[in-house]
């Protein structure tokens, strides 16, 4: 099915002026935005993304030395990736005695399922 289109010859625009309407606009805030894209950034190495995946199945908080086991990598290599999500704000951990117990925290990941759903 061929569609006619209007074509109109092309006019020198004025500087400064813009060359046309957008077609739609953003429905997220710029603030919002950046939040997702912290978030995003972070889930977006596959280690990061199963060790979320781990910790919001687990019932409670998992000891790192638990969750080393399950990547070849080292343990500072996993603590550096919870790191990461800890710092974008997916994962929070508490301390006892040597050892860091991580969990997801629970509203982390809220903004960005509802953006993408």
């Amino acid at each position: 099915m061929a569609i006619d289109l209007e074509l109109a010859p092309k006019e020198k625009r004025q500087p400064g002026e813009p060359c046309c309407e957008p077609v739609v606009y953003p429905d997220v805030e710029r603030r919002g935005a950046e939040r997702m894209a912290v978030v995003a950034k972070a889930l977006g190495d596959p280690i990061r993304l199963q060790l979320v995946d781990v910790l919001r199945k687990h019932a409670g908080k998992v000891c790192v030395c638990e969750l080393t086991p399950l990547f070849d990598v080292g343990q500072p290599t996993v603590s550096h990736h919870l790191k990461v999500l800890r710092d974008a704000g997916i994962v929070d951990s508490e301390r006892r005695g040597l050892w860091a117990y991580y969990y997801v925290l629970p509203d982390a990941l809220e903004e960005l399922t509802r953006w993408l759903s």
